[in-house]
């Protein structure tokens, strides 16, 4: 993100001394992307940001995976997942259900209504979309207070916590790359601004307020998510000292949120595809929403998705709000996600391609991931599969 933000105290110039009130020095850390070529921050700790005093096997929610055999559109119950009162002691960090994945991305589901550990995802950059409640993302770089359809992008290494406000679960669907989540390309001119075309800008970017220092004398444990033999492990450090130190930070590179309803949709007389509906990128995948909007307006136009096969990617739709139109009598209501894998032709459930024809508004709220890489399912995905959906199109299924 090329827009630059201070927060705090920093020196006149980099690289340089910075001293506390007392003649000391703060201790300077780059975090940056890319090899010190790409974008970076600066912070200035009061403790050595490297000190670790233990490490120890953390031990990651179910990460394994199956393949989509045979190939199927599925539809998942994610609100199944976190039933009655499991939410109110299960937190947005360590209680994720893992719903689908590949080496690019991985999708989880969580409830949560207790506070996180401190956790950092060495792996990539996190997306994490809040269907619902409200709570504080705690960094190093400062607070964001979030609720009901901010996207959260939190940078790789960024180390943070989640605490739910409220009486109500905060309700996270987590896309978690292994890459970095960027703006998408076509929006930005060649320095990195947000340009006119572009379905939002830099006024509807928050950042974190602060600076967050935290006085907690001891040793404290953070959670790192990184690299490992089965391609995603977990370490527990612990550190002499609470890591939110940063007493002042400048850059271009701290975790920010965006609401979906700052979302400007792109319409016009005949259907959009999906990238007019793109809001971020990363490698090997793509995240688009459907936000309430006038639909196509041309005098002969039909205004649902056309049938199409996707035929480099899997889709994968999770409907979080409205009523989405080309699903009707699938049984796919809020909470719902649907996997329409490469190779199968998917699209409006039967009636609703007739129904949409002069209609003029849809009232939907969806957060779709376009993956380039086949998808299997996670437990959590496994856990919570109708398994008549597949059947929707043809009102039958085997042996039927």
């Amino acid at each position: 993100m090329a827009y630059y933000r201070q927060l705090g105290s920093i020196p006149p110039k980099r690289h340089t001394q910075h001293r506390t009130p007392e003649g000391g020095l703060y201790y300077e850390e780059l975090m940056g992307e890319e090899g010190f070529s790409s974008d970076s921050s600066l912070l200035y700790h009061r403790g050595i940001p490297s000190a670790v005093v233990n490490a120890a096997p953390w031990e990651l929610p179910d990460q394994s995976t199956v393949p989509n055999h045979p190939l199927l559109p599925r539809h998942l119950k994610l609100h199944e997942l976190f039933a009655d009162q499991e939410w109110k002691s299960a937190d947005v960090v360590g209680s994720r259900r893992l719903v689908l994945g590949n080496g690019d991305v991985r999708i989880s589901y969580v409830a949560a209504g207790a506070p996180s550990e401190l956790y950092r995802n060495g792996l990539g950059d996190e997306c994490v979309y809040v269907e619902s409640g409200s709570g504080t993302v705690e960094t190093v770089f400062g607070s964001i207070e979030v609720g009901q359809g901010d996207y959260v992008i939190i940078p790789r290494a960024t180390t943070h916590r989640w605490v739910p406000a409220g009486d109500e679960p905060l309700r996270a669907y987590c896309i978690e790359a292994n890459s970095h989540i960027t703006p998408v390309k076509r929006y930005l001119s060649k320095y990195g601004q947000l340009l006119e075309h572009a379905p939002y800008c830099e006024r509807d970017l928050r950042g974190p307020v602060g600076p967050l220092v935290v006085d907690s004398p001891g040793d404290v444990d953070v959670l790192v998510k990184h690299r490992g033999p089965n391609g995603v492990s977990g370490t527990r450090y612990t550190v002499p000292h609470h890591p939110f130190d940063v007493v002042g930070w400048d850059g271009c590179l701290y975790p920010y949120a965006f609401n979906i309803r700052d979302f400007e949709p792109i319409t016009g007389r005949i259907h959009q595809p999906p990238p007019a509906h793109q809001v971020f990128e990363g490698n090997g995948f793509v995240i688009c929403n459907f936000v309430p909007r006038k639909v196509d307006y041309h005098p002969l136009s039909i205004p649902v998705p056309y049938y199409h096969a996707n035929v480099d990617s899997d889709e994968v739709m999770f409907y979080c709000g409205g009523d989405y139109a080309a699903r009707k009598g699938s049984g796919i209501g809020q909470g719902s996600i649907s996997l329409h894998p490469g190779g199968h032709t998917h699209g409006p459930q039967p009636g609703a391609y007739e129904r949409s024809i002069g209609v003029d508004f849809f009232d939907e709220l969806a957060v779709m991931v376009d993956t380039f890489r086949p998808l299997e399912l996670g437990e959590g995905g496994r856990a919570s599969e109708d398994s008549n959906y597949a059947w929707t199109w043809a009102g039958r299924g085997p042996g039927r």
